[in-house]
C-alpha cells in the first residue's frame, strides 16, 4: 500500500490551522486540489462520524471522495477513510496531524495511503498515483500556507 507524508509550518496555532483545515465553508479559498468540498447535509459541522465529499478539479479526473472522520481531536489530529469507490481507487486513507510551536506557529505532517484498482495494473498505477497525489498535497498545503500569511 502506497503511503507518503508532507510536513509544512504555518504561522498560526495549531488549533486555528485544525478549525481553518476542517472548515467545508471555506475550503476552496485555499485548497488547490479541490472544485468541490462539502459535508453531507446532516453534518453541520466536521467531527467524529462526519462524512464529506471532496471532489478534484476536472484535469485530475473531478474524482470524487466520499470519506468518514475516523478520528477528530481538535488541534492535534483528524482522519478519514474513503467510503466510496472512485475510478482508480480501491481504498484512500489521509490523516494531518498538529503540532504547536513557539511564537504562535504549527506543523502539520499530512499522510496518506490508498490502493490502487483494477489490482492488475497496481505495478504501474501505484507509483504514478502516489507522485501524484504527494505533489498535489504540498501544493495545496503550500497555498494553505500563502493563503493563512495574508489573512
Amino acid at each position: 500500500m502506497p503511503t507518503a507524508y508532507i510536513e509544512l509550518i504555518l504561522p498560526i496555532t495549531a488549533d486555528q490551522a485544525f478549525d481553518l483545515i476542517h472548515d467545508y465553508d471555506r475550503r476552496l479559498e485555499w485548497d488547490t486540489l479541490l472544485q468541490e468540498a462539502y459535508l453531507e447535509p446532516e453534518f453541520p459541522v466536521s467531527a467524529k462520524g462526519a462524512i464529506s465529499v471532496c471532489r478534484g478539479r476536472r484535469i485530475l479526473g473531478s474524482i470524487a471522495i466520499r470519506s468518514v472522520y475516523v478520528t477528530f481531536d481538535r488541534g492535534r489530529i483528524a482522519a478519514v477513510k474513503m467510503l466510496n469507490r472512485p475510478p482508480f481507487f480501491e481504498t484512500f486513507g489521509a490523516s494531518i496531524r498538529h503540532f504547536d510551536l513557539p511564537d504562535n506557529t504549527s506543523k502539520i505532517v499530512y499522510k496518506f495511503n490508498f490502493t490502487a484498482r483494477p489490482a492488475f495494473l497496481r505495478p504501474i498505477l501505484h507509483p504514478i498515483m502516489q507522485k501524484v497525489l504527494k505533489w498535489e498535497t504540498g501544493k495545496r498545503l503550500k497555498s494553505l500556507k500563502t493563503y493563512v500569511s495574508v489573512q
